[in-house]
C-alpha cells in the first residue's frame, strides 16, 4: 500500500494532516449534481482511502446537492478519531444545476446545520467561506459580513476552525484582520499559476493553502512536456502534476478527487514521487508558457 506520510505533514488548525487528503466532490453525479453512477465504488473509494491514511476530507452539502455527505456518513461513520472533515458555506444549487451565491447570515447559518446534520457531527473541524466570483475564479469585494458570521458560529461552538475559498489577497487579508484564518482553498495548478505570490505569503504566516482543481478540474492539465517528464520516470501525467504541488511549497495540502478507487490508488501514489531539481525546473517553465 502507498505510503502517503512521505509527503509529510502540516499543522492545519491545532492538528497535523498528511499533505496528501481527499476531496468529495466527484462522488456526486455528473456536473456534481444528482447520485454517482456507481453509489457501492463512492462507498469504496472512501474507506480505501481513510485506509490508506488519509486523514483529511474536503466536501461541501452543495455538492449533489446533498450527496457527498450523506455518501461520507455512510461510509465512514463513526468517523475515526484524527479524521478531519472540511465544508465550505456560500453557495447553493438551482434545479437547473447552477450554482448561485448563498452569503446572508440565514443561508450560512442554515448551510452549516445542513452539512452537520448529513454528516452526524456536532461541530465542523473547519469551515471555508466561499466567495462567490464569476466562474471558478475570485472576484473582488468586502466578506465583511459573512466574516462577522462566521465569527459568530464559531463562537457557538458549531465551527472549530475557518477558512476563506476563492479569494482574492485583498479578501485573504481581510479575512486574517477579522478572525483566526487557518487554511485559503483557491484554484492552483501547474498551469493555473495566480496565487504564486499568495502562496509563498501564507507559508510565511504559518497558513495552509489548499488548491482546487490541482488537476485542471472539468478542463483536464494537459501538456506534451508534462506527459514527456512522466513517460521518463514510470508515472502518469496527473501523478506528476501532484507532486510538483507537494514540492511546491510545505503549506500546500493536496485533495485531489475521484470517484475510482483505481484513480485514487494513483492519486495517492503520487507522495511517493521525488522530482528533481531539473525536472521541477522543466515543469516550472510548463506555467509560465501558458496564458493565463
Amino acid at each position: 500500500m502507498t505510503d502517503i506520510s512521505k509527503a509529510g505533514t502540516y499543522r492545519f488548525g491545532d492538528r497535523d494532516v498528511k499533505r496528501m487528503g481527499y476531496g468529495a466532490m466527484q462522488l456526486a453525479g455528473p456536473g456534481v449534481y444528482g447520485p454517482p453512477r456507481d453509489r457501492d465504488e463512492a462507498l469504496g473509494v472512501l474507506k480505501e482511502a481513510v485506509a490508506s491514511g488519509v486523514d483529511h476530507i474536503d466536501t461541501s452539502d452543495y455538492y449533489g446537492p446533498y450527496v457527498t455527505n450523506e455518501i461520507i456518513r455512510e461510509a465512514l461513520y463513526p468517523y475515526p478519531d484524527d479524521l478531519v472533515i472540511v465544508t465550505k458555506l456560500g453557495a447553493r444549487r438551482t434545479p437547473d444545476k447552477a450554482w448561485i451565491p448563498a452569503l446572508s447570515a440565514e443561508e450560512l447559518r442554515s448551510g452549516l446545520q445542513d452539512n452537520l446534520q448529513r454528516l452526524g457531527l456536532e461541530q465542523m473541524y473547519c469551515v471555508n467561506l466561499r466567495c462567490m466570483g464569476s466562474g471558478h475564479g475570485p472576484q473582488e469585494g468586502s466578506m465583511a459580513p459573512q466574516l462577522e458570521t462566521m465569527a459568530q458560529l464559531q463562537q457557538e461552538g458549531l465551527v472549530r476552525h475557518i477558512g476563506i475559498s476563492n479569494a482574492t489577497r485583498r479578501q485573504v487579508e481581510e479575512a486574517i484582520a477579522a478572525i483566526p484564518i487557518i487554511g485559503v482553498q483557491n484554484q492552483y495548478n501547474l498551469v493555473s499559476r495566480d496565487d504564486d505570490e499568495m502562496i509563498d505569503w501564507l507559508a510565511g504566516q504559518g497558513i495552509a493553502y489548499v488548491p482546487f482543481f490541482p488537476l485542471g478540474g472539468f478542463t483536464p492539465l494537459q501538456s506534451e512536456e508534462l506527459s514527456g517528464i512522466a513517460s521518463e520516470i514510470g508515472a502518469t501525467p496527473m501523478q506528476v502534476a501532484l507532486a510538483w504541488l507537494l514540492q511546491r511549497s510545505p503549506n500546500i495540502l493536496l485533495i485531489p478527487g475521484t470517484s475510482s478507487r483505481g484513480h485514487l490508488r494513483e492519486n495517492l501514489a503520487a507522495a511517493e514521487l521525488e522530482l528533481s531539481d531539473d525536472l521541477l525546473q522543466r515543469l516550472n517553465m510548463i506555467g509560465e508558457h501558458v496564458d493565463a
